[in-house]
């Protein structure tokens, strides 16, 4: 059978760790750019979400010529960027927008390539096959750690201490949290199902909300995301991101009525922001704190992935600053 071009990888639900870990596998939630990579005797070709070729962008992954010579595969997996042993999606976005990184660029941000799923192997498409069988086929191809490329080991049939073990693992590295797969789920290109979840760790923190942007679509003529701050150890007025999930429809408008009447012309920042987040933008009064729950940090300060929880009438904005 024909190696299938190009593959649209299959999605996940993000959810709760299921009970019956039993019937799943958990793996490490890697923070990277998800890639599909096609091995053969003509060479190794990849792909994005948008089926656009990457393999100009992350030249590492030729490396899988050498590692599979004898085979024709098609893996999925998660290029990434390490910053002192961690994942660092911070770190990755100066390889992401690079069509042809130069070697330099090369050297100082390597990537990893996270393999995770087969599926085509010499002739067979896979996508029927259950995820513990490709899986095991996968091991069979013996991606030990060389170089830029590696599959690592999943949990599978793990019982309740082991599978609160990984998690706390993951808690404590800081890193994004778990995948969780059902064992006998097949692969669905292009779809997002419940037999695959993201299982994510969430922070929560206080912020303060400095303006909007307009909506668009649906929310056209009202809210569309929050301008976010926090003041730093001088008292200074910091952006720290901006969120746009986690509004009900009442929500928003409650926000609206409540915003407008602080509405000023100047940006209330002690700092400039960046030109495209400014653009549109309408300021308030730095009045209100809210909670967000966000994934990380970046070493700016930006808060990744927010998502709004709802005002905090209880605190005063001076309180909220980023030693806390």
């Amino acid at each position: 059978m024909t190696m299938p071009w190009p593959v649209q990888p299959m999605m996940a639900e993000t959810g709760d760790l299921p009970e019956d870990t039993a019937r799943w596998g958990l793996e490490i939630k890697w923070d990277g750019v998800r890639v599909i990579a096609y091995v053969s005797a003509d060479g190794v070709r990849a792909t994005g979400r948008r089926a656009t070729e990457l393999i100009g962008r992350y030249p590492e992954l030729t490396g899988l010529a050498d590692l599979v010579p004898h085979h024709d595969v098609v893996l999925d997996g998660e290029v990434v960027a390490f910053d002192r042993g961690r994942p660092s999606f911070e770190r990755l976005q100066r390889r992401m927008h690079v069509s042809r990184p130069d070697p330099r660029l090369v050297r100082a941000v390597p990537v990893r390539y996270v393999v995770f799923d087969l599926l085509f192997l010499d002739g067979r498409v896979l996508y029927d096959r259950p995820y513990a069988e490709r899986r095991a086929l996968l091991a069979e191809l013996d991606l030990t750690p060389a170089g830029p490329v590696e599959a690592p080991p999943y949990l599978h049939g793990g019982d309740t201490a082991q599978v609160a073990e990984l998690l706390e693992f993951t808690r404590e590295q800081r890193l994004e949290g778990l995948m969780a797969k059902r064992l006998d789920s097949p692969y669905r290109p292009g779809r997002r199902v419940d037999s695959w979840r993201k299982v994510k760790h969430y922070l929560t923190r206080e912020v303060i909300v400095c303006g909007w942007k307009p909506g668009r679509g649906r929310r056209a003529g009202g809210l569309g995301s929050l301008l976010l701050g926090e003041y730093d150890a001088k008292g200074r007025l910091c952006f720290v991101g901006h969120v746009g999930t986690g509004f009900s429809d009442r929500a928003l408008d409650d926000l609206y009525a409540t915003l407008w009447p602080l509405r000023r012309p100047t940006s209330p920042y002690d700092e400039p922001i960046p030109r495209e987040i400014a653009r549109d933008a309408q300021w308030v009064e730095p009045r209100l704190v809210g909670e967000v729950a966000y994934s990380l940090r970046t070493r700016d300060g930006r808060l990744r992935f927010p998502s709004w929880r709802g005002l905090r009438h209880d605190k005063d904005p001076v309180e909220v600053t980023r030693d806390r």
